[in-house]
């Protein structure tokens, strides 16, 4: 029998009161949109909204349409065939996911610049130094559609790598009888059974999207995020982008229930645990050639050409100018944020997940989980709007009450840039913590609590030992996502603060991409912890296989 003060009340409460936190920047968006000027909407629908409508529509079929293609098209080369090389590019087709978006940018545009390297050489081949001549123009919607896809189509290639590996070989077998050939058994049985991991990996994707900030403004394309971005800076106007914002939050809403009501009447089966899995066939000759070159195209475009790039340009500035002390600054700040910013994150993921595991209950796990949704300019305005009038709350009280002047306590420190990295990432340690708990059966908790151990106990010695290995990964991955956040870190950072993502921003608008190279290479480097971690477990998948 459980006693009474083993009752995970406690628990569960502290759950509760950590999820109304993560919800808070929501609520005080929703809050501000009813109680704010709804004459700035006559203004919004004439000028702002219909050109950055139409540019981030444009962006979002996009990159959704690409990723997917490459993203599942990878993923069924080095799953369905054989050949030389194939083992690279089954760990290599990864390392996009260490570029972030506005690097890549950064980088194409030094690259492809008029006096870049690449119309310079080309100038010089053909002798076009003395006169104007065209060349494709990357700071376009359709160039930030190219470069954004050929970054993001991990996010496809990871969950649809994973899908057809589980693949039942029976299937394909059976289709292969029935006298289909193997690009209608991709498009006629595998893509439809894959199309659940298409989903999740697209929409990730496109939540990245619609989340950046530098890349697009790099490019020049009006999305809804540079918008909100741009009329709070700007026009020092938060009512403004507050009302953009709760727009941005409909439409993402809009987006995820019409992706769910379009897989609601269909069902899946995999029969994978119970028969053989898909063998790969066996390719030779000049055909493994091709496919081996089709696998290195993402490869080169997302990681080989950017990454040698800023090594070249790094090795300069580095000759010239060493390492300077702003660079390492911005190095240790953020070093010191994205580890504080993962160790709460991590706590805060696990106290959620543990008291769902014992009251049976996951809406606060699910909730709390709608943050990485939330593009991190729209956390940026609900935190300055929530904390902001806690702020004046407490200063107001502590003034008139106990003649203390403290001025604003939580605005423009690094508390409030934290609190927006565990809001932004709780769902990666969330899902990795329910990951791990998903191993742990039932009956060691049983076999604890006939020990005469209560649930705190078991919590402190028996799943957090047994979790070590899923909390491990969840916390490489918030790391380096809080290295690469950029949104939420420009709006919310303090004074004369600055982190290796917001100073190479800073060098980009200025202009002087060479001493932006080495804050770009560092986070590109710190970036391949998770790949390299990634790989490995795709690795174990198919010694499994």
């Amino acid at each position: 029998m459980i006693k009474k003060k083993d009752s995970p009340r406690l628990l569960f409460s502290l759950s509760g009161i950590l999820t109304l936190l993560a919800c808070l920047p929501v609520l005080a968006l929703i809050w501000t949109a009813l109680q704010g000027n709804s004459d700035i909407w006559g203004h919004l629908l004439r000028y702002v909204l219909p050109p950055t409508l139409v540019d981030t529509t444009i962006l979002l079929l996009g990159v959704g349409l690409l990723t997917i293609l490459i993203g599942t098209g990878s993923a069924w080369l080095v799953t369905a065939y054989q050949f030389r090389g194939r083992a690279f590019l089954d760990w290599a087709l990864l390392l996009p996911l260490a570029v972030p978006t506005y690097i890549i940018a950064y980088s194409y545009i030094d690259i492809l610049h008029p006096i870049g390297p690449v119309q310079t050489v080309l100038g010089a081949w053909f002798g076009w130094e003395a006169q104007p001549w065209w060349f494709p123009n990357i700071r376009s919607v359709w160039g930030c559609i190219f470069l954004l896809s050929f970054v993001l189509y991990p996010y496809v290639y990871l969950s649809t790598r994973a899908m057809f590996l589980m693949q039942s070989a029976s299937l394909i077998e059976v289709a292969r009888s029935l006298g289909l050939k193997p690009n209608q058994v991709f498009l006629r049985v595998a893509i439809p059974l894959a199309r659940p991991a298409i989903a999740v990996g697209a929409s990730l994707a496109l939540m990245e999207t619609i989340n950046d900030i530098g890349a697009t403004e790099f490019l020049g394309v009006k999305t809804l995020t540079l918008s909100i971005y741009s009329t709070w800076i700007n026009q020092s106007d938060l009512a403004s982008a507050a009302q953009i914002a709760i727009f941005m939050l409909m439409i993402i809403t809009l987006l995820v229930i019409v992706e769910r009501l379009g897989r609601r009447k269909q069902r899946y089966m995999n029969s994978a645990q119970r028969s053989r899995l898909m063998p790969a066939q066996q390719v030779t000759g000049s055909k493994a050639w091709l496919f081996l070159g089709l696998g290195l195209i993402p490869i080169c475009i997302g990681f080989l050409i950017p990454i040698s790039h800023l090594l070249v340009e790094s090795y300069k500035r580095f000759q010239y100018a060493g390492f300077s002390d702003y660079l390492l600054q911005a190095s240790i700040n953020t070093l010191s944020l994205a580890s504080l910013a993962t160790v709460i994150t991590i706590f805060i993921g696990f106290l959620i997940v543990s008291a769902a595991r014992f009251t049976q209950n996951t809406w606060f796990s699910r909730i709390s989980s709608l943050g990485y949704a939330i593009p991190g300019t729209v956390l940026a305005i609900g935190l300055m709007l929530s904390l902001g009038k806690i702020d004046h709350a407490v200063a107001d009280f502590l003034e008139f009450k106990l003649g203390i002047h403290t001025g604003l306590l939580f605005l423009g420190t690094t508390f409030t840039l934290i609190y927006a990295y565990c809001v932004r990432f709780l769902a990666i340690a969330i899902g990795g913590i329910e990951s791990g708990y998903n191993r742990i059966h039932g009956v060691f908790d049983d076999a604890a609590r006939n020990l005469g151990q209560n649930r705190f106990s078991i919590l402190w010695r028996v799943h957090l030992p047994l979790l070590r290995p899923a909390i491990i990964s969840a916390a490489l991955l918030i790391f380096v996502d809080c290295m690469k956040e950029l949104p939420a870190t420009l709006l919310l950072r303090p004074l004369n603060m600055e982190t290796l993502a917001t100073q190479l921003y800073a060098e980009a608008a200025r202009g002087t991409y060479e001493d932006g190279a080495i804050a770009a290479l560092l986070i590109v480097l710190v970036g391949l912890i998770p790949v390299i971690l990634l790989a490995r477990m795709g690795k174990n998948i198919q010694q499994q296989k």
